[in-house]
């Protein structure tokens, strides 16, 4: 007896009907061969590929012709310079614009720090411009302490006379200055002259007699006033060139070059009584009105305050040994940090 069919051979409506059986033989063939689309649509993409490929090896190829081209039409390289042909062009350089010498430019860099200092006393029996060596600093201060009252100008005050001329030099842009304690020692008061030309009085707010120093504030200063580059003498050798500024016999500021002769130098003054220690000897031409003016290193950095000079006569005059406090000493005395 026959067995029903599980499943009806009879179209269904809206379903197609069934593709009949393959044999074996169609169905192996259909696994190993791909769709003729698919094998059509891989040919085309790799064909593609390799037409971009050639494009892109050709455009560089035009590249690398196209700066061959440009380099070989360039102007030919220069040759290099002959030492002779350097050595003309830099002397050739220099005479149409010299250059500064380096006392000149050092010269330059300190002079807006460079101030005149005017002591007046009632009478005019102080003696000008020569270390002192007082016994007691609080008596000089005293001393050289202008009137509190703010006095009106020497100029217009005849019982005040000019009793010497010195130098001193800016450390604080706020108008703070250094000078020597001789150059003010007796002073009524005291009248300071910068480089702009401003003239203001200046009280003494420090001295240090050991060291010949004193510590003045302005009671004006410029709009545009500027404090020196101090440095310290650990580096400092004889032979180093060094510039000393001031106003020599009051004519000034002048300019004198030289060399540290010797360091830690002592020195007594023909009148005083102190001795001054741990000083920079120079021969840089220094005179009566130099006092309190900066030791400049040929950088513009000062590295000392002239104080004295030594002559064996009786005669005040420079004959090759001036002296100067190393500028640790007098930063100290301002209450400046030490180097």
């Amino acid at each position: 007896m026959k067995k029903a069919p599980l499943y009806s051979r009879s179209r269904r409506p809206g379903v197609p009907s069934e593709a009949p059986p393959a044999d074996s033989a169609q169905v192996a063939g259909a696994a190993a061969t791909p769709a003729p689309s698919r094998v059509g649509r891989i040919t085309r993409l790799g064909q593609t590929a390799r037409r971009h490929e050639r494009k892109l090896w050709l455009l560089g190829l035009l590249l690398v012709l196209a700066v061959a081209g440009f380099w070989r039409s360039g102007p030919p390289p220069r040759a290099p310079l002959t030492f002779e042909q350097i050595d003309h062009l830099v002397r050739k350089s220099i005479e149409e614009k010299p250059l500064a010498s380096a006392a000149a430019r050092a010269y330059e860099k300190v002079l807006p720090s460079v101030v005149r200092v005017v002591g007046y006393s009632k009478d005019d029996d102080g003696a000008h411009d020569a270390p002192k060596g007082p016994k007691d600093g609080k008596e000089a201060a005293s001393k050289a302490e202008p009137g509190k009252d703010g006095a009106k100008d020497a100029a217009k005050e005849p019982e005040l006379k000019e009793r010497g001329v010195g130098t001193g030099v800016v450390i604080v842009d706020n108008g703070t200055i250094l000078t020597n304690l001789h150059v003010v020692l007796g002073a009524d008061k005291v009248k300071v002259t910068f480089h702009d030309g401003l003239e203001s009085e200046a009280k003494l707010v420090n001295v240090m007699p050991e060291h010949d120093l004193a510590v003045l504030q302005s009671r004006r200063i410029p709009d545009d006033l500027f404090a020196a580059t101090m440095r310290g003498t650990g580096d400092l050798n004889p032979g180093d060139r060094v510039l000393a500024v001031g106003f020599p016999f009051g004519i000034g500021p002048s300019a004198s070059e030289g060399v540290v002769s010797g360091l830690k130098r002592e020195f007594r003054s023909p009148e005083g009584d102190r001795l001054l220690t741990n000083l920079i000897q120079f021969d840089a031409a220094a005179n009566p009105g130099n006092s309190g003016g900066p030791l400049v290193t040929m950088e513009g950095e000062v590295v000392g305050i002239v104080t004295a000079i030594l002559n064996p006569t009786k005669q005040r005059v420079f004959i090759g040994i001036g002296f100067a406090v190393p500028i640790e000493n007098a930063a100290a005395g301002a209450g400046m940090p030490p180097f």
